[in-house]
């Protein structure tokens, strides 16, 4: 099964004359045109190479037709149903449209200590001199594949968080990434920078206007911790069913800095996310989440990789997937060791739950160590719901649906409990007790999915 996008592309989609029209309607600073050049070079030697078999071979993208989306620059506004927005008190929102900045707030107490908080395309114009050295240089390189450099040529927008050092942002952050017209592209990118010593919360959320109009989103989400800085990201991916979901995303930990990643996966035809998480220095931590629930023919997958630079450092990754009618899920995880990167305490598991006879999910954990006093440990499991507990709660008054939404919500219970931001701890926090879990399990009901057999 070949995953080589036709090639090369079609004359009105993103071919060298569409390039050139794009970057003509853009007024940037020299360096980003010409990082733009670079990545779009990139991009057309990737149509003559195929994508790495070992991520994609079990990723079928033949009814992909890429010359069918175009970048429209948001020209309706929509109203946009989000799951998250309305969890907390923010400190400050971003939001995008189609590729397009249609709200930026940021509290004056965080703005007045140098935090920035708002659009890529403004901030690159104003403080192009902080985000030179982080933007697709460290974390996202437009050379990784022919997805990040199609990004890197046609990024349209995206969020923007720079902490300074030592500035704790106690309130949580708000990104909304929206797609409303039909057949509309998105590109955009999730840049976080935090300074040695700094502190946030960041909420982002992807969701469409609309329940019938198709999409296309290749975007990318860069994570930058310095020395003891602490960030909790949590990214939830809620498009129709008739977006297409291909992301690159990263984070680079430096010595004693920690990082807490969780990401829901509920929507799109089909999703795939490389993620990376790289722990470059002494004593760096990383706790990665994971949730999806995908139902239908979706097809929902993740690509990560844990690497481990140097001694002493931990990750921790854990994903839950429920699949039911003909959908299916991928997981390939890798944990990485480098030579001097002793003392490593690495572990990945992934456990699916499969809800028909139709559905699949392939969890493929893996380990590669050159370092020889580590700790490497790794799981899968797969299983079907226990007929015995769904006749269990049954006899006490549940019907089937309300059955299975205790054994779903259960079976998510322990990501939830890993993910300690909640009301008791304050009064800003996300998400005043209804776990980032819990709203998982809400989606599934507000979007119809029912638990029971089909009609």
């Amino acid at each position: 099964m070949s995953a080589t996008i036709s090639t090369p592309l079609p004359q009105t989609a993103f071919d060298a004359a569409a390039f050139e029209r794009f970057l003509s309607g853009r007024t940037e600073p020299a360096w980003v045109v010409d990082l733009r050049r670079g990545a779009f070079e990139a991009f057309r030697e990737s149509l003559n190479q195929e994508l790495d078999p070992e991520e994609w071979k079990r990723v079928d993208i033949r009814a992909f037709r890429p010359e069918k989306f175009t970048i429209q620059g948001g020209k309706n506004t929509p109203a946009l149903e989000t799951l998250l927005a309305d969890r907390a008190e923010f400190a400050g929102v971003v939001s995008h449209l189609d590729g397009t900045c249609t709200r930026t707030t940021l509290d004056p107490k965080w703005s007045q200590q140098g935090v920035l908080f708002g659009n890529l395309a403004d901030l690159i114009q104003t403080h192009g001199d902080v985000l030179r050295p982080h933007l697709m240089t460290r974390a996202v390189k437009p050379d990784a594949d022919r997805f990040a450099a199609w990004h890197g040529a046609f990024w349209t927008g995206g969020t923007v968080l720079y902490v300074p050092r030592n500035v704790q942002v106690t309130e949580p952050l708000y990104s909304l990434i929206g797609l409303g017209d039909e057949a509309a592209a998105d590109f955009s990118h999730t840049l976080v920078i935090l300074e040695e010593g700094a502190s946030a919360t960041l909420l982002e959320e992807t969701t469409s206007a609309s329940l019938t109009a198709t999409g296309m989103h290749v975007g990318a989400v860069e994570l930058l911790l310095a020395d003891r800085a602490n960030l909790r990201y949590v990214q939830l991916q809620n498009w129709n069913d008739k977006v297409w979901h291909f992301a690159h995303q990263a984070g680079r930990v430096e010595s004693g800095a920690s990082l807490q990643w969780t990401v829901g996966g509920l929507g799109s035809r089909l999703a795939h996310i490389h993620q990376d998480v790289y722990l470059d220095g002494r004593g760096a931590a990383a706790e990665v989440n994971g949730v999806t629930f995908a139902t239908d023919r979706q097809l929902i997958s993740y690509y990560t990789q844990q690497t481990h630079n140097a001694p002493n450092t931990r990750s921790d990754l854990l994903y839950k997937d429920v699949v039911r009618d003909k959908a299916r899920c991928i997981w390939r995880g890798m944990i990485k060791v480098a030579k001097d990167a002793q003392k490593t305490d690495g572990y990945q598991r992934n456990d699916g739950l499969i809800m028909s006879d139709t559905c699949r999910v392939d969890a493929i954990p893996g380990l590669e160590i050159e370092a020889d006093d580590v700790r490497c440990t790794h799981g899968a499991t797969c299983g079907r719901v226990d007929e015995e507990q769904l006749f269990y709660c049954m006899c006490r008054g549940m019907t089937r649906s309300e059955a299975m939404h205790m054994i779903v919500e259960g079976f998510f219970q322990r990501v939830y409990d890993r993910i300690p931001v909640a009301a008791e701890d304050s009064s800003h926090a996300m998400p005043k007790r209804q776990g980032f879990c819990q709203i998982v399990v809400i989606a599934c009901q507000t979007q119809q999915f029912k638990f029971g057999p089909r009609n």
